[in-house]
């Protein structure tokens, strides 16, 4: 039975890498800004992205839907988390999350998350009043996923989740469907190494439409006022498919001993390649004491990245594209109560960013 869970998870991570689709195969820096729905590249979550998303082999229970869906196969019972980011603080762009995760079945988990983008109020201008006046209007991106993960043997975790995407204002509105799967793999005497691969936000073009598309002009060769509907078409665009293969090691100051857990130190390393952008290069750090005190540290390598930019002076052959300039730290305070060993946590995250005030995430998460 083993055998056949070991090749079952072979032809798996076999399968994820020869996906009909040119787009996952590398990064490619000459398609930048090329694909649409690009926040499903923003972890709206605040333990793992103190990471700067480098733990994906060893990413566990209900945050693990964003970067690797195999990990929430190690929910125990219950888990949820409310969460909220300050996305690039001084834009008021801000970010709420939920997410549910349900053991079910032997080792099965069952899970589901919402994220919200929230970009405030925005002045509607027009060529005629250019200098607003007319009312507002509030953009409003919108991310649901449905997933479910498995635990195949002792070692061998996998998952697959759907993911709806929707994008609107007032009269123009595109919707979407994206898939993600993860594979990972732990081994070990206390499961200390980590082994983990993830292809995330693979689907179908998404394309814009609404009345927002139209506009009236007068009737060519009419002698009377009269007017006419014109409805432009809209460019179909590609989602933003990234493929992520990672590892990790646990070290434990005492090993062998009942207190062996009380201290440890997890490395974490992962490529990711972007079918839109640069390929990126992220490690990370976590000290954990008794799994109720943990501090993180991550950083993301990407050419041009860590540059300091002069934005006085930005041309079209510029480097630049992306906010975040690669650092990232985090924190997390986890106590239990009860006699179910259930557990709450304040979790806490800062990403560094070339402008503004980088991006702040906090969570808060029970485990019944």
């Amino acid at each position: 039975m083993k055998k056949q869970y070991k090749l079952l998870a072979s032809l798996a991570l076999v399968g994820l890498l020869v996906i009909p689709d040119s787009y996952i195969i590398a990064g490619n820096p000459d398609r930048v800004g090329q694909a649409g729905a690009t926040e499903l590249l923003i972890n709206p979550w605040a333990r793992s992205s103190g990471w700067a998303g480098s733990n994906i082999a060893g990413t566990r229970g209900l945050e693990s839907m964003f970067s690797n869906v195999a990990g929430t196969a190690f929910t125990k019972k219950t888990e949820l988390i409310f969460a909220r980011t300050q996305w690039l603080k001084g834009t008021d762009i801000n970010i709420n999350a939920f997410g549910l995760t349900q053991h079910v079945g032997e080792t099965g988990a069952l899970g589901l998350a919402i994220m919200s983008m929230r970009f405030g109020d925005i002045p509607i201008t027009t060529t005629d009043v250019p200098e607003g006046g007319l009312g507002t209007y509030s953009p409003q991106f919108l991310n649901a996923t449905l997933s479910y993960a498995k635990g195949f043997s002792d070692n061998i975790y996998g998952g697959i989740a759907v993911k709806v995407i929707t994008e609107k204002i007032a009269n123009i509105s595109a919707r979407g469907v994206a898939l993600d799967a993860g594979i990972q793999y732990v081994t070990g005497k206390h499961e200390q190494l980590k082994f983990g691969i993830a292809l995330q936000n693979w689907g179908p073009r998404m394309k814009y439409s609404g009345d927002g598309l139209g506009f009236k002009t007068p009737v060519p060769a009419s002698t009377s006022s009269q007017t006419m509907t014109v409805e432009q078409r809209s460019e179909q665009f590609e989602l933003p498919t990234v493929l992520s293969i990672g590892g990790g090691y646990d070290f434990y100051v005492k090993k062998d001993s009942a207190s062996m857990k009380m201290h440890r130190v997890t490395a974490m390393g992962t490529f990711t390649s972007c079918a839109f952008d640069k390929n990126q290069y992220k490690l990370g750090l976590e000290y954990a004491w008794k799994n109720m005190l943990m501090l993180r540290v991550g950083y993301t390598f990407q050419k041009g990245l860590s540059k300091n930019i002069d934005y006085s002076s930005l041309s079209s052959s510029s480097s630049l594209t992306s906010a975040l300039k690669g650092p990232s730290a985090g924190f997390t305070f986890e106590i239990p109560f009860g006699k179910n060993k259930s557990t709450f946590g304040i979790d806490y995250s800062y990403r560094a960013t070339n402008t503004f005030g980088g991006t702040h995430s906090i969570g808060a998460r029970v485990n019944l």
